[in-house]
């Protein structure tokens, strides 16, 4: 239990991979980005580890940081202790120095309430991509950023996030945040999710206790197939982050937070 609780929770591995986008402008190639997670700000995830996670993108400097939901945690606490929880773990992310920094939010936060935990997120300024999506634009290349409401207690809306106008479009490809990987399923049914190139998603913390030979003793709803690191759905590439807090417990076993660092390539 100490080895659980003390130990491994905190014990953050950073994540490095290579990803090749079809199309991807020459100008993108190489581009860093962080992907952080689940971070569920004091159910158990306390100040001094939010800013060690912190400081470690620091150290790492990418070009854009991306958040994909669970800021807090809903029924640890009052909904007030929750979005005084929100307040802290958005002032603490905005130190990040990375201008470029964008979220979506996850089951927990739309509990909570929605427009209140992207309150606190946007007046610290990260972006809030909610059924959204916005160009990236480097040296005359540009690729999309889009975001949907949450998969499980929200109300995505692809159409309005991936519309017509911005569907493969030549050396544009477009990268999807969304908080519940099982979605994805949803998603790849109609041609708007089949127009993504990359999907980042969290909301399973990959598992949090997975025991040997039985795996992950538990999962969430929209969290159960793709359960952590990478999947190939046809043409789109998937990406589940292992997340940084803990829900229910404060124990992770074989299953360390993540931060996940991905470089951008052309194929």
């Amino acid at each position: 239990m100490l080895y659980c609780g003390e130990i491994e929770r905190h014990w953050i591995e950073i994540t490095r991979h290579e990803v090749f986008l079809r199309g991807l402008p020459a100008a993108f190639n190489g581009m860093r980005i962080v992907q952080l997670s689940d971070i569920h700000m004091r159910e158990y995830t306390e100040s001094f580890f939010l800013r060690r996670v912190v400081d470690m993108v620091n150290q790492i400097a990418p070009d854009a940081v991306v958040l994909t939901g669970d800021y807090v945690s809903y029924g640890f606490g009052s909904k007030e202790f929750a979005v005084n929880a929100a307040w802290q773990c958005a002032s603490t992310i905005k130190d990040i120095k990375c201008q470029k920094r964008y979220a979506v939010l996850g089951n927990h936060d739309v509990m909570v309430g929605g427009a209140q935990v992207a309150a606190t997120l946007t007046a610290n300024g990260i972006t809030v991509l909610r059924n959204e999506y916005l160009p990236m634009e480097h040296n005359g290349g540009r690729i999309w950023l889009a975001g949907l409401d949450d998969p499980v207690n929200g109300n995505p809306d692809p159409e309005v996030a991936i519309p017509t106008s911005i569907r493969n479009i030549p050396n544009e490809p477009i990268i999807l945040l969304f908080h519940a990987p099982d979605y994805a399923d949803n998603l790849l049914a109609y041609e708007t999710g089949k127009a993504a190139s990359l999907m980042l998603c969290g909301h399973t913390h990959g598992g949090q206790i997975r025991l040997p030979l039985l795996g992950a003793i538990a999962l969430p709803a929209l969290g159960k197939k793709y359960v952590e690191g990478w999947f190939r759905l046809g043409d789109v590439q998937l990406y589940v982050n292992r997340g940084i807090g803990c829900v229910g417990v404060p124990f992770r076993l074989a299953c360390l937070p993540e931060i996940t660092l991905f470089t951008l390539r052309t194929n």
